[in-house]
């Protein structure tokens, strides 16, 4: 499928969708990867949830994102949060970030390596990075198991949007190695963990319009359509509130 039309998903983002839990943000530190006063630099940042948890941990970030939505939500809620000195965001490409050579401590892409040209973007953020500074590529994945609601939600994405090839994900990512190698990155490692996500009905409903296969994809009418459709599978079939979702944290990283 193309690329989304993030910016029509923005206010759903940033509303409803859950950024990386905290353990992800300990793992960084365990790794020597996120540590107070470093520069950070967040590719396909989208409305900054990883920019601003790293920000809030003392680094200062910038977070790019083509989508202009996206970089406007971001920065309202870093100023929401009390975080517009350290996390600032900007329109950019992670192909081309227009940033000096050299610059930064850690390069992070969460969520969105897979948008981009994956070989440029590698040999971009080791441009900026500075000797021994770090590229981490992490993903926050819904796990589908049969009968869970992740699944079930899969089936109705697709049977709105037969495009959307995203599905049956495992949270792994071993190709990234590859992207990391041959972009020259060395001591390449990799870590992650299991994670129940707690979302509201509502907060679940708004988390899945966000996604690129509704939100991003299809027009306000069709929607409307899928989240009523989505609102009535949750009624008849997962009524619990919250909803206990799997998640999976997966992180790989190589040094410049």
């Amino acid at each position: 499928m193309t690329n989304p039309d993030w910016s029509r998903t923005s206010a759903d983002y940033a509303r409803h969708r859950q950024g990386f839990p905290d353990g992800f943000y300990d793992l960084l530190t365990q790794h020597a990867l996120l540590r107070p006063g470093i520069a950070a630099l967040d590719l396909g940042t989208g409305t900054g949830t990883l920019a601003r948890g790293m920000a809030a941990r003392g680094a200062s970030v910038l977070g790019l994102d083509p989508a202009p939505g996206q970089v406007a939500a971001a920065s309202r809620l870093a100023v929401e949060q009390g975080l517009a000195e350290h996390a600032r965001f900007a329109e950019g490409l992670a192909e081309r970030t227009d940033q000096p050579a050299g610059h930064y401590d850690l390069v992070t892409a969460g969520q969105s390596w897979h948008w981009f040209d994956r070989g440029l973007a590698a040999a971009e953020a080791r441009r900026v990075l500075k000797p021994g500074g770090a590229l981490v590529i992490c993903h926050f994945d819904w796990i589908p198991l049969p009968g869970n609601v992740a699944h079930a939600t899969e089936w109705l994405i697709e049977a709105h949007n037969p495009h959307w090839r995203m599905g049956r994900g495992t949270g792994f990512y071993p190709a990234w190695a590859t992207d990391l190698a041959l972009a020259g990155f060395r001591d390449i490692a990799f870590a992650g963990f299991d994670h129940e996500a707690l979302y509201s009905r509502a907060d679940w409903r708004g988390r899945i319009r966000a996604s690129a296969g509704v939100g991003g994809a299809l027009d306000s009418t069709a929607v409307a359509r899928f989240d009523a459709e989505l609102a009535a599978m949750l009624d008849a079939r997962f009524p619990a509130d919250p909803l206990v979702v799997p998640h999976r944290v997966f992180a790989i990283w190589g040094r410049a």
